[in-house]
């Protein structure tokens, strides 16, 4: 017996984090601009955005369902969430580098960097956060 989770995304406990990815995003870009130029502004961009995408994704997937009884859907949701992020990094990877003429490669990894590092750091972040 699954028992889906029926609480919107702005109130799940990971909502503070992903807010503060995007944050870290449209930091980076505002400094790669003011440093950089334009280019190097929304390559930064482009770059925490190939890292949000996918890990607001995993959180859709992965906090799906809740309970003793859904283990086995979760333990499932959680791979699948895993496996869509890891593939929709290299697409959009992948898109970004065939779409885009104009790019800085060091801002768009910088950028990518900055919010997977805002990621591993999650848990001295989430220490703080309200947990409902």
């Amino acid at each position: 017996m699954n028992i889906r989770n029926k609480t919107p995304m702005h109130r799940l406990a990971v909502f503070p984090l992903l807010l503060t990815q995007l944050g870290v995003a449209v930091m980076a870009a505002v400094a790669g601009w003011l440093w950089k130029g334009p280019v190097a502004g929304y390559s930064a961009l482009l770059g925490g955005m190939i890292a949000l995408v996918p890990n607001v994704y995993f959180a859709y997937k992965a906090f799906r369902y809740f309970g003793a009884r859904s283990v086995r859907a979760i333990v499932q949701s959680f791979w699948s969430g895993e496996m869509g992020k890891l593939f929709l990094t290299a697409a959009l990877f992948a898109l970004v580098f065939a779409g885009v003429e104009r790019l800085n490669v060091a801002a768009l990894f910088a950028g990518y960097v900055l919010v997977l590092g805002t990621s591993a750091c999650s848990l001295l972040l989430v220490k703080g956060f309200p947990k409902h």
